[in-house]
C-alpha cells in the first residue's frame, strides 16, 4: 500500500520504518525543510532517534503534492494540539481523498475544544474512516525492532484488521479494538499520571508511591472513559493499563522526565525546554479538568497536577493532599452494596 506519514518526529520516523520493513511504499512529509534536506543527506532523524539508520526507500519530503498523492493511508504523528489546524489546512487545500484510511498516533484532547482526534476527524471529515493506533510503545524501541504490541482502534472493523495487517511483523503485534473513545482516552490520561509519577520520582519518593499513583490513575482514566461512552474492558487492557505502566516507569517517556524535573523544583516552562519535545501531558491535564468538571466527577490526581501546573501548587502539599483525603474503600460501590459486611 502507499502510506503517507505526516511528521518527521521519532514515532513517524520508527513507524515509517516499520511499514517500510513490512514491503510498503512510505512518504514521509513535514514542514521543516532543513530538517528533511539533513534525513536525506544522513539518512539519520539525530535530533528524535539518534544513532538510527533509516533506509533509503523512505521518502522524505516538504512538498505536499508528492507526499498526499494517490495515499491510501495517512498516518498523522503530529502533536494533539496542532491536529485539528493541520488537518484542516489538508482538507481546505483538497490534499486528502475522502475514500483514504487516517490512523492517527498522537495521544492527547484538544484544550480549545475539548475534542479528542477521532472528534476532530469526524467533524472535519466526516466521510473519513478513522483508525486510532495505541498502545505501549516507545518509538526508541519500535525503531530497534524491539518486541512490542499495539491496539487498532476503529468503528470499522474491515479498517482495524487492515491497519492490523499493514503494521504486524514479527516485532510488531498489533490487536483489534471497537472502542475508539476507550483508546483515545486511555492514551491521552495516561500523560497526566505519567507527569504525576515523575513528579513522585523528582521529590524522592520510592516504587510504593509510584505503584499507588499507577493504580489510582488507571481508576481516573477509567471514570472518564465510561463517562465519555467507553468500555470498561479497554482500561484493563494494552492501550490502558499497559500503555499507562511503561509511560509511568521508562526514562524514554517524554511525560515522566518532565515530572521529574517538576518535582525537582523546574517551572512547567523549564522542564518542557529541557525536555526538548512536545509534553503532551501538560497540555492534556487542562482538557481533563475542564471535562472533570463537566462530567461532575471525581479525580484527585488530575486536580491535583492541574494545581501544581497551571495555579503554582506546591508538589509536596499536592502529594499530602491525596494522601490525607476523606478515608474510602478501594471498591466504593461493591463495599458500600454488600449486605454482609458489617
Amino acid at each position: 500500500m502507499k502510506i503517507t506519514v505526516i511528521a518527521a518526529g521519532s514515532w513517524g520516523t520508527a513507524l515509517s520504518m516499520v511499514l517500510n520493513e513490512n514491503g510498503h511504499h512510505v512518504t514521509v512529509w513535514a514542514r521543516g525543510k532543513e530538517q528533511i534536506d539533513l534525513i536525506n543527506q544522513t539518512r539519520k532523524n539525530e535530533k528524535y532517534l539518534p544513532g538510527v539508520i533509516i533506509s533509503e526507500n523512505i521518502e522524505f519530503t516538504n512538498d505536499k503534492i508528492k507526499a498526499f498523492n494517490h495515499a491510501d493511508v495517512i498516518l498523522f504523528s503530529v502533536p494533539s494540539q496542532q491536529y485539528s489546524k493541520t488537518l484542516a489546512s489538508f482538507v481546505d487545500e483538497n490534499l486528502i481523498k475522502e475514500d483514504v484510511i487516517i490512523v492517527n498516533v498522537s495521544k492527547g484532547i484538544d484544550m480549545e475544544t475539548l475534542e479528542t482526534v477521532s472528534q476532530i476527524t469526524e467533524r472535519i471529515l466526516p466521510k473519513a474512516t478513522f483508525v486510532a493506533l495505541s498502545g505501549p510503545s516507545h518509538a526508541e524501541e519500535v525503531a530497534l525492532g524491539l518486541p512490542t504490541a499495539l491496539v487498532s482502534a476503529s468503528k470499522s472493523r474491515v479498517a482495524a484488521e487492515c491497519i492490523q495487517d499493514l503494521f504486524s511483523n514479527d516485532f510488531l503485534r498489533v490487536y483489534t479494538n471497537p472502542d475508539v473513545i476507550g483508546v483515545e482516552i486511555s492514551g491521552a490520561l495516561k500523560n497526566i499520571i505519567a507527569l504525576g509519577a515523575g513528579v513522585s520520582d523528582g521529590l524522592g519518593y520510592g516504587d510504593n508511591a509510584k505503584a499507588a499513583l499507577i493504580t489510582r490513575g488507571i481508576r481516573e482514566i477509567a471514570i472518564l472513559g465510561i463517562a465519555m461512552g467507553a468500555n470498561a474492558e479497554t482500561f484493563k487492557g494494552l492501550a490502558g493499563v499497559g500503555d499507562l505502566i511503561v509511560t509511568c516507569t521508562s526514562m524514554h517517556s517524554r511525560n515522566r522526565r518532565c515530572g521529574i524535573m517538576l518535582g525537582q523544583g523546574l517551572t512547567l516552562t523549564e522542564a518542557i525546554e529541557k525536555v526538548g519535545m512536545v509534553v503532551e501531558g501538560a497540555y492534556t491535564v487542562k482538557a481533563a479538568y475542564v471535562l472533570m468538571k463537566k462530567h461532575g466527577l471525581e479525580m484527585p490526581i488530575t486536580k491535583e497536577l492541574y494545581q501544581v501546573l497551571y495555579e503554582n501548587k506546591n508538589a509536596r502539599e499536592a502529594v499530602n493532599h491525596l494522601m490525607t483525603r476523606q478515608r474510602k474503600h478501594e471498591l466504593d460501590e461493591y463495599a458500600t452494596n454488600l449486605e454482609n459486611w458489617n
